[in-house]
């Protein structure tokens, strides 16, 4: 035990510093999303994420948006746990039969005004699974969509892209 302590001591610190990477139009897009977030929302908008019933393609690329490279918290955007708190629905997946009544409470519980998007092929349009005795297909079937961000599954860029189409609207 002593002898792995003095290693230690002696040893020292062995990692290197690590610098962010820089993407200009990663940049770009964010300072544009947070002008156009801090003149309509006065600072913070608030998305409530939902699956229903995906392959979880599309949730690995919202994660991503969240880690540190991405970061879009500092422009503004905050992924909440209640769709009571949200402004925006992020709907990913083909509803499931067994998801659409969860997907429709949730759309109720969110307070006016609200957008929803559908994320990922799937939920656009059904992908491959379509409509069919177990799914209801794209989420406009099941409730009004406000914007679609196709792709299987979108880039973390597609996905600010799309907010930041959102945010025109």
């Amino acid at each position: 035990m002593l002898k792995l302590l003095k290693k230690i001591v002696t040893t020292g610190i062995v990692t290197e510093k690590c610098k962010a990477p820089k993407d200009a139009e990663l940049e770009t897009l964010g300072i544009e999303i947070k002008r156009r977030i801090d003149k309509k929302f006065s600072g913070s908008i608030a998305i409530r994420q939902v699956d229903a019933g995906s392959c979880n393609g599309c949730e690995l690329e919202i994660h991503a948006i969240n880690n540190p490279f991405y970061d879009i918290e500092r422009f503004g955007i905050h992924f909440v746990a209640s769709p009571r708190h949200a402004d925006v629905l992020l709907v990913t997946g083909p509803v499931s039969r067994h998801m659409q009544t969860a997907l429709l409470r949730t759309y109720e519980a969110t307070p006016n005004p609200k957008w929803v998007v559908a994320v990922g092929d799937c939920a656009v349009c059904g992908g491959e699974f379509g409509q069919s005795y177990a799914c209801c297909g794209a989420v406009s079937n099941v409730i009004p969509v406000d914007m679609t961000i196709s792709g299987c599954p979108p880039t973390p860029l597609a996905l600010m892209k799309g907010l930041l189409g959102l945010l025109d609207r």
